[in-house]
């Protein structure tokens, strides 16, 4: 959304131009720049935030999350803050939107983890198959089949608010979602979603299918 915003496209446009992956990954060209560059990046004001948090990293896990020094990229100082502390880096950045925004979208995965619960027979499925399949459908960059939970997840302009009043907002996307997520009857599909909403979240695949008495968040 804040890509879009930062381009002047919808979300369905910001997808093709500058994303891959159904519009969880940035694009990079064969040289290794990415899609927003011309010189200087051209969404500056909306970059997401792994760019807001090089050179740190955000390590997640379902109980943890913490911040991590990276490699410094060809030609970067990997220097961070102008008081060298993480908080006052954070700040500058701007990121705490984007984190409570990541809180949003994260509390949907228990409710996708109990939809999926209610459609799924796993004495008559087999488990192990049924992630596989999942996860091979949701981490597809071709080949995959349409999915509209994952069109709502990304291609948001209808959902977050802006078809209507021209402003996008992450809390009106997420409960549009939860709605979606209520009385979507394709527990695959569901899956898939949950899968690659986790991983664009920071967290592995695992996370959609952890048991409820070992989940914890911290």
């Amino acid at each position: 959304m804040r890509m879009a915003a930062a381009a002047a496209l919808s979300t369905r446009e910001t997808i093709a131009q500058y994303t891959t992956r159904r519009g969880s990954l940035l694009r990079f060209a064969p040289d290794g720049a990415c899609a927003a560059l011309r010189g200087l990046c051209t969404i500056h004001s909306g970059r997401p935030l792994p760019c807001r948090l090089y050179p740190l990293g955000l390590e997640r896990t379902a109980g943890a999350e913490h911040f991590v020094a990276l490699e410094a990229a060809p030609g970067s100082k990997g220097l961070y803050g102008e008081d060298g502390t993480v908080g006052g880096f954070l700040d500058e950045q701007g990121v705490e939107p984007y984190l409570a925004a990541a809180e949003f979208y994260f509390a949907l995965i228990p409710l996708m983890r109990a939809r999926i619960a209610s459609l799924v027979d796993f004495e008559k499925t087999e488990p192990a198959e049924f992630r596989r399949v999942a996860v091979r459908e949701a981490m597809a960059e071709s080949g995959y089949d349409f999915n509209p939970l994952i069109e709502a997840m990304f291609d948001s302009d209808r959902w977050s608010g802006f078809a209507t009043d021209g402003i996008r907002s992450p809390v009106r996307h997420a409960t549009a979602l939860r709605e979606l997520i209520r009385v979507h009857a394709d527990p695959l599909q569901l899956a898939a979603a949950a899968v690659l909403l986790s991983v664009s979240l920071g967290y592995t695949p695992a996370q959609v299918f952890v048991s409820p008495t070992r989940q914890s968040r911290g």
